[in-house]
This record gives structure tokens, sequence and C-alpha cells, in this order.
């Protein structure tokens, strides 16, 4: 790890660290839904049949209809009481987004506001279909700070693991923010 310059904030307290093996379990808020499916194969423009087309898809390994490999990382969303994640975006031309942290249950790690995905593992086991109830369990494997260029970045390493409501696992995803 470099050295911190004398005045360079430490935003790896005891109390941010403290946070560093902390879990949580969750329910994704809704059922895989063949609409979602379909908005998310249009926003990645992957149009393979497997996604949509039932007689296509039933020719196939899986049997019918399945979501892309990501698609479960985006089935978690927030409850319809949740405030409106975007608003900050309407009136801070700054804002980044919001932290993916709080979408699996865990908390969000004090820090820098800025963010950046500084890339992710992952592990394909299953597909999800459409009806799945997923659950995610999630982990912050670490949390720690180093120099940059343009002052302190605080990298927060998290696990998500998704399964079905059988218990079949489909995907580990271990995901590195970057905020600075």
């Amino acid at each position: 790890m470099s050295e911190r310059p004398p005045n360079e904030v430490n935003y790896v307290t005891p109390e941010v660290k403290a946070l560093i093996g902390i879990e949580a379990e969750m329910a994704a808020w809704d059922a895989v839904e063949r609409g979602t499916i379909r908005r998310f194969v249009q926003a990645v423009m992957d149009p393979d049949p497997v996604y949509w087309d039932d007689g296509e898809a039933a020719g196939t390994r899986f049997g019918g209809v399945i979501a892309p490999p990501l698609f479960p990382l985006y089935n978690f969303r927030f409850p319809p009481t949740a405030p409106d994640a975007l608003m900050p975006a309407l009136t801070d031309a700054l804002y980044h987004g919001g932290s993916f942290l709080p979408r699996f249950g865990l908390p969000d790690v004090p820090g820098p506001e800025r963010r950046l995905n500084g890339g992710n593992e992952i592990e394909f086991f299953a597909a999800a279909k459409p009806g799945d109830r997923l659950r995610a369990r999630s982990r912050i494997e670490d949390i720690f700070q180093k120099a940059g260029r343009s002052g302190p970045m605080v990298f927060v390493r998290m696990m998500i693991e998704i399964r079905n409501q059988e218990g079949e696992i489909l995907l580990i995803n271990r995901q590195t923010s970057i905020r600075r």
C-alpha cells in the first residue's frame, strides 16, 4: 500500500473496519418475470431466442425460456415504499448512482461519495427461469484505502450468492466498489 500523505483523511476507521464480515440474506421483491427478462434482454441487446421464444427455448438444454446469466443481480430491486434512488441524479450533476450494498441488505460504507465499479468476478452455475423466487446471501469481505492521484480511494469488496426457491445456486458475484 502507498504511504498516506500527512493531511490525507483515513476513511477506514475502526467503525468502518467493523463492517467487514457483516452478512445479510434477503429475498428479491418480485419473482422472475418474463416482461422483466424481455426489458433486460433489450437493454443488453442480446436477442437470443432462449430468453423469449418458447418454441426455440424448448429445444435447448434448458427446456424452456431462461433469463440471461447476469439477470439475477438486477432482479433485486427496492420495495415500492423505498425512496426513488434516481432523485439525486436530477439535482446533483456529480451523482454517480447509489451504492450496490443496500440493494442486497448490507449497510452502506461511509467514505467518499463518488463511486466506481472496480470490477466483478462472477461464477455462473444455473440460469434463472420465469417464476423463480430468488434469494441472496451477501457479505462485505474487505474494506481498505489506497492513495490515488486525486486523493484517497476506498475499496469495498463484497460477495453476493444468489439461489432460486429450490436452493439451487445460480451465481456468485465478487464485486469491488471504489469510492473517491
